[in-house]
């Protein structure tokens, strides 16, 4: 009998790509009561990012600006929507070489500092689903400088 894996890690944050931030916020505020917890803008990649907090879930509002910014291609090829859940994995490298065994194709791996390392699986392995892994990384919405951020409550 197969033994089952261990669970990837906890979800950190679910990413969604939309055309403009502020159309799509009034959505998830107004609607969902979602409630705004801080904003990033990354002028080199092209995005901007509003983060939500929905009941202790983390959701980020992604949308592209400039002319360079990948998230124009995946709008423009699958519409706004889903775009990638994020996972806090621990022993993240050791977790990409069991999955890679298992012929899931991992990419954009990155290593930020010695504790410090991320990784996508690809939506072709994920039946279409980005799959964004971290430990000790940036760029998890758990991490101390996002906290810095945050709105004070």
């Amino acid at each position: 009998m197969k033994k089952k894996p261990q669970p990837l890690g906890k979800l950190d944050h679910i990413g969604i790509a939309v055309r403009s931030i502020a159309r799509a916020r009034r959505f998830f505020e107004d609607v969902l009561g979602a409630t705004p917890d801080f904003e990033v803008e990354n002028e080199p990649a092209g995005w901007r990012l509003l983060a939500l907090d929905l009941d202790g879930l983390s959701l980020e509002l992604l949308e592209p600006f400039g002319k360079n910014s990948f998230l124009h291609k995946f709008l423009d090829q699958r519409g706004e929507g889903l775009h990638h859940l994020t996972f806090d994995v621990p022993a993240v490298r050791a977790r990409i070489a069991e999955l890679k065994q298992q012929g899931v194709r991992v990419v954009e791996e990155q290593e930020f500092s010695a504790d410090s390392y991320q990784a996508f699986i690809s939506p072709r392995s994920a039946h279409g689903i980005l799959i964004q892994m971290g430990s000790g990384y940036p760029t998890l919405n758990s991490a101390p400088q996002w906290k810095k951020l945050r709105r004070k409550k």
